[in-house]
């Protein structure tokens, strides 16, 4: 995230930036070091500050007091939290922005910390795994302000004629991608007004007794019942035919003889006396395995139902490798909407393991790289392989290990059966987009390159409201007044919309928030308005300055009170 975030204040916004990082060796910190902006907008590389722990001397010495804005990025939500009230004590007026998972954590801080912004990379990046696991199915929703739903939705998906479409945002056929096209009839990505937010059912499960029944009577247990349950009907046709007697007769004097519970005949016929004999030996051996395999399947039904693991056979669910905080959020999102989900991860003490166990949803622990582990979460049966560990090398050998295992099965299966769909997290775009291409990886995503924007854009500015990622790009949706003053005031909406940079999407007055959708082409804009943009990153780092006020600018006219009307003179008064 501190790389990403580098890039995108120096690149972006044209800042310098001071990074404090807790070892010079570790992780990105080499990059970082060696980072030079490649659009020339800073001089040099970023200073560099090594502290192991972050104290008042170290934020003291990496400027904070003089700053514009201080992020605190790293991976732990209290160390976060502890630096941020510490960087408020030395400068009471710093903007501060924040990493933190932990949503409840996070509200009690944005209002304790006054100008203090509260963002998890995990909760900004989720939304772009889950419509990339599941493609067009399902849309990604953002509230503005004032409470109105938007969603995206591809062109060829929705019927034009019922939805209200606010602007087009991206041409994703082609080679390139394109964002906010200026011919907006030929983005297929659309941006549209939402009227109730659909919930799709949650899977049917079956009863909790037949799911333990399921799980206690396991495979070996089911064929010793078989095997027996055949050799005693075999036995008491036998002795039907041979003592003249009826099945169920027959069947008792089976049981007892099986059970040892029958004396010796000497008189009997050959064939009785042989089948008296194979009985009673074969009760002998049959009874104490049927009991352990008894036992068994029970201890491991209590221990299966204990862990969380597997109790019952699935199909077209999604099978999410790494619990860590993205993995976390994908599988709650996943789950939200009703889509079956089998949860895998190395440790047993991962965020998501507790999550996945709350929510009822089956947990693998295991190496996910390993065949086996990803045959008991089934993979071979499911619609989509998500794998969001920290680490690209292990999602890509897991990616390709699952799509191994479920096609060797479909091609053992004799219907037709859907390709499997793989989504994984990896950092670099270069390594990123070569997988796709030449490993035929349906998708990927970097959660730092989906949430970095985000951070950079809060830290220069408050407006930002919400991010939507197309592909692995993000549009920033920011919510901007017109400054007094300012470059903007007195002039239209179309002047500042920028295709492929800025795209107004509403204007909201100064009249109790009232929304314009319909952008007005005659009416200039006034500093008592507030535009509702996408913007790319670069686009939004160029329109702030047009909206910033101007000191000297004339302060608004008051506008004189309305007079009652008097009421007409009456004879005699």
């Amino acid at each position: 995230m501190a790389r990403r975030l580098v890039t995108e204040l120096t690149d972006r916004y044209g800042v310098a930036v001071t990074v404090v990082l807790p070892s010079s060796s570790d992780n990105h910190a080499p990059d970082i070091a060696d980072f030079t902006s490649d659009f020339r907008v800073v001089e040099g590389q970023p200073e560099i500050i090594t502290a192991r722990r972050l104290t008042g001397e170290v934020l003291d010495q990496a400027g904070v007091r003089e700053a514009a804005a201080v992020a605190f990025v790293g991976v732990d939500d209290v160390t976060n939290v502890d630096a941020a009230m510490i960087a408020r004590e030395l400068a009471p007026d710093v903007r501060l922005v924040i990493r933190l998972f932990n949503p409840v954590l996070g509200e009690g801080v944005a209002a304790m910390l006054g100008d203090c912004a509260v963002l998890s990379g995990s909760e900004i990046a989720a939304p772009a795994f889950v419509a990339a696991t599941l493609g067009d199915a399902t849309p990604t929703y953002l509230r503005l302000p004032g409470g109105e739903l938007l969603r995206t939705a591809m062109r060829r998906a929705v019927d034009l004629a019922g939805v209200d479409v606010v602007c087009g945002l991206a041409q994703t056929t082609g080679s390139d991608l394109v964002v906010l096209p200026a011919d907006q009839d030929s983005a297929d990505l659309l941006l549209v007004r939402a009227y109730g937010r659909p919930r799709l059912g949650l899977p049917r499960r079956r009863p909790r007794l037949l799911r333990a029944l399921g799980l206690v009577f396991s495979r070996n247990l089911r064929l010793a019942l078989a095997g027996t349950a055949a050799l005693l009907a075999a036995a008491s046709v036998l002795l039907a035919y041979t003592r003249g007697l009826n099945l169920g007769e027959a069947a008792y004097l089976t049981l007892l003889t099986a059970m040892g519970g029958t004396e010796a005949d000497s008189a009997a016929p050959l064939a009785e006396k042989v089948t008296a004999v194979v009985l009673v030996t074969t009760g002998v051996a049959l009874l104490p395995t049927v009991t352990a395999l008894v036992v068994d399947s029970l201890v491991r039904a209590r221990l299966a139902v204990a862990a969380g693991g597997m109790i019952e056979p699935i199909d077209d669910h999604v099978v999410l490798v790494g619990l860590g905080n993205i993995g976390t959020r994908v599988l709650e999102e996943l789950h939200s909407i009703g889509i079956a989900v089998v949860a895998v991860d190395r440790t047993e003490s991962a965020r998501g393991v507790g999550v996945a166990r709350e929510l009822g949803l089956p947990v693998i622990v295991g190496d996910a790289t390993r065949p086996d582990t990803l045959r008991a979460a089934s993979v071979h049966t499911c619609r989509a392989l998500v794998v969001l560990t920290p680490d690209d090398v292990t999602n890509l050998e897991t990616a390709l290990s699952g799509r191994s295992a479920h096609e060797a099965d479909r091609a053992r299966s004799a219907g037709p059966r859907a390709p499997l769909r793989v989504v994984l997290r990896l950092f670099d775009d270069g390594f990123a987009e070569r997988t796709q291409r030449i490993l035929g990886i349906n998708e990927s995503r970097s959660v730092s390159s989906l949430a970095a924007p985000a951070f950079a854009a809060a830290m220069m500015s408050r407006q930002v409201i919400d991010t939507i990622s197309v592909g692995r790009r993000v549009l920033l949706v920011a919510d901007l007044p017109i400054g007094a003053g300012s470059e903007l005031e007195g002039q239209y909406c179309r002047d500042v919309i920028q295709p492929g940079g800025v795209w107004v999407i509403a204007v909201r007055t100064g009249r109790a928030g009232q929304t314009i959708w319909s952008l007005p082409e005659r009416r200039p804009l006034v500093r008592t308005d507030r535009l509702i943009v996408l913007a790319t990153r670069a686009g939004l780092a160029a329109l702030l300055p047009r909206t910033v006020p101007n000191p000297d600018a004339e302060p608004l006219a008051d506008v004189a009170p309305l007079r009652l009307l008097a009421p007409a003179p009456r004879d005699g008064v």
